[in-house]
């Protein structure tokens, strides 16, 4: 139940406007701005446009979408476990860089500079990725995986079996002891970089900055529909959806704790229900 009615710049998900007189003004929403684009640059901004060049590669390559392949979590030596491995946890550690970049800008906003209602305090509090409320914020996930990994799965199928999507191997790796838990932990990852960044950051970011929320909930999906353009159209389409969704539980809760759980438990069962159903099942399609 609400208390009371927020000011518009309380409520949650909302940052504040950067306004000329408001102490901030043009350099500092140029500064912002470069720090954005700096972020995305390092991230996922990066992986969009190397998602696009991949995506034209497999329309001018001859053959159909679907006879193609699109591989997630592959194998750096195939032959060599413990040095696979070695490769596995420096690839899943270092793509946290950015998030720990985020969390440090975060946190220089200090409290005599608050940009909203969406958690409590500097850093990735602020956008509601903190431990005060895990329960709460596992069950919502929990709850949002349930909906949108069914509906993604038969969307993934009908866009392949259309011609408009590759076919998605989310995981070749070879067949040793810390393979489930590799997946598990490349699921994480994955949850924590695109929602801290892609929902958080950037539409804290793109608040302070004087966008629209409409506009913003554009640039946030349309961005995590591009770096999933190298799966094909169905990727593309299918995380744009999933973007607006996500972007729109961030305005009404103002935490991305349950979104990092929702993706989180998506990935994990996309990733281990391969490993554990490919070649054995008839319907889910294998590269």
């Amino acid at each position: 139940m609400r208390a009371g009615v927020r000011d518009e710049e309380d409520r949650p998900g909302r940052g504040r406007e950067l306004k000329p007189g408001s102490g901030g003004g043009a350099p500092e929403r140029r500064m912002l701005g470069r720090e954005t684009l700096l972020v995305l640059a390092l991230s996922l901004g990066a992986s969009a446009v190397s998602a696009l060049i991949s995506f034209v590669g497999s329309l001018t390559r001859p053959g159909g979408l679907k006879d193609q392949a699109a591989r997630l979590n592959s194998s750096y030596a195939p032959d060599r476990p413990w040095l696979d491995l070695a490769w596995q946890l420096f690839g899943i550690t270092t793509a946290l860089v950015p998030v720990l970049l985020v969390a440090h800008l975060l946190t220089r906003e200090g409290p005599d500079r608050p940009a909203g209602g969406a958690g409590s305090g500097p850093g990735l509090g602020g956008i509601g990725f903190d431990p005060h409320r895990p329960w709460s914020d596992l069950g919502r996930g929990a709850v949002v995986a349930a909906g949108i990994g069914g509906s993604g799965l038969l969307l993934y199928l009908g866009a392949r079996a259309s011609g408009f999507n590759l076919t998605v191997v989310p995981e070749s790796l070879p067949e040793v002891w810390w393979k489930i838990p590799v997946l598990i932990a490349s699921a994480i990852q994955n949850s924590v970089v695109e929602e801290v960044i892609v929902v958080g950051y950037l539409l804290r970011r793109l608040d302070r900055l004087g966008w629209s929320p409409v506009a913003a909930l554009a640039a946030s999906s349309l961005l995590r529909g591009t770096y999933h353009l190298y799966q094909g159209v169905g990727g593309f389409v299918g995380n744009v959806v999933m973007g607006v969704i996500f972007v729109w539980l961030y305005r009404r809760w103002g935490r991305v704790g349950p979104l990092v759980a929702a993706h989180a438990l998506i990935d994990i069962v996309a990733f281990v229900g391969y490993a554990l159903l490919a070649g054995r099942v008839g319907w889910l399609p294998t590269g």
